[in-house]
């Protein structure tokens, strides 16, 4: 019998909540590596390391693989707390003017119950697909007999799925009320195929490709997703309540 999506998931990855400094500056050598290294999005820096400003009130998740220990991406919920009115999300310090607010008016949203889904990251040699297999890389230490196999790299597409799950997981934890995020509305098209109702709150924007704000509402964290997805979403929360300790950032 063939394995459910999230069985497949938990043969090979595992979520671990960044709630220390080593694991923090893990996130952010990923980010580097993709943002700085990989895309050139971001300057590149001796450190090899990416942080900006939002960092300070901010929660990394990583995803490791299993077999080698290494990670294979990243992503981080901004959660502006409620005692600093001037922290702000990354979509109100860069983009703030095309929010369509006849959608939803953040400023009418009450501070530390929202924040915004940021810095999804996932290293070029785990979004290989099965058709590179024998092009060269090099991650960390994985070569030669560490190399991925094909039934690794068939759940690569996996990775980005199961970080955007985990940060709803650790949203709806929070008794969050709603969660944003700014992506192409391609990608949202195709989130929305997994039961992930993003609506459109931002006017399109050409930054790196045409992008635009989405937000997701409470109602819709979990109550679209079809049964496969569903099952790895509980496997997901289940690995991070465990890990979970955001009481200062969660509403009440």
């Amino acid at each position: 019998m063939a394995m459910t999506l999230a069985e497949n998931f938990d043969l090979y990855f595992e979520i671990v909540l960044a709630d220390t400094e080593e694991l923090k500056q893990e996130s952010y050598r990923i980010r580097h590596t993709v943002y700085a290294d990989e895309l050139g999005w971001e300057p590149v820096n001796s450190k090899g390391i990416e942080v900006d400003e939002c960092d300070p009130y901010s929660f990394s998740i990583l995803l490791k693989h299993k077999r080698t220990g290494v990670f294979a991406g990243t992503v981080r919920l901004v959660i502006p707390p409620n005692t600093s009115p001037n922290s702000k999300l990354p979509f109100e310090l860069h983009c703030a003017e095309s929010v369509q607010k006849e959608v939803i008016d953040p400023d009418s949203l009450t501070r530390g119950r929202f924040g915004e889904i940021s810095r999804l990251s996932v290293p070029s040699s785990f979004r290989r697909r099965l058709d590179e297999k024998n092009k060269p890389f090099i991650l960390n230490d994985i070569k030669g007999e560490n190399a991925f196999s094909d039934e690794e790299r068939r759940n690569f597409p996996n990775i980005a799925i199961g970080l955007y799950l985990s940060v709803i997981a650790m949203v709806k934890m929070c008794n969050h009320s709603h969660m944003f995020v700014v992506v192409e509305p391609r990608l949202c098209r195709r989130l929305e195929r997994l039961g992930l109702k993003f609506e459109q709150c931002g006017e399109e924007l050409d930054y790196h490709g045409i992008r635009a704000l989405f937000l997701l509402s409470r109602e819709n964290f979990t109550s679209n997703l079809n049964p496969e997805v569903l099952d790895l979403f509980k496997l997901l929360e289940k690995q991070l309540i465990p890990q979970l300790a955001l009481y200062p950032y969660c509403a009440t």
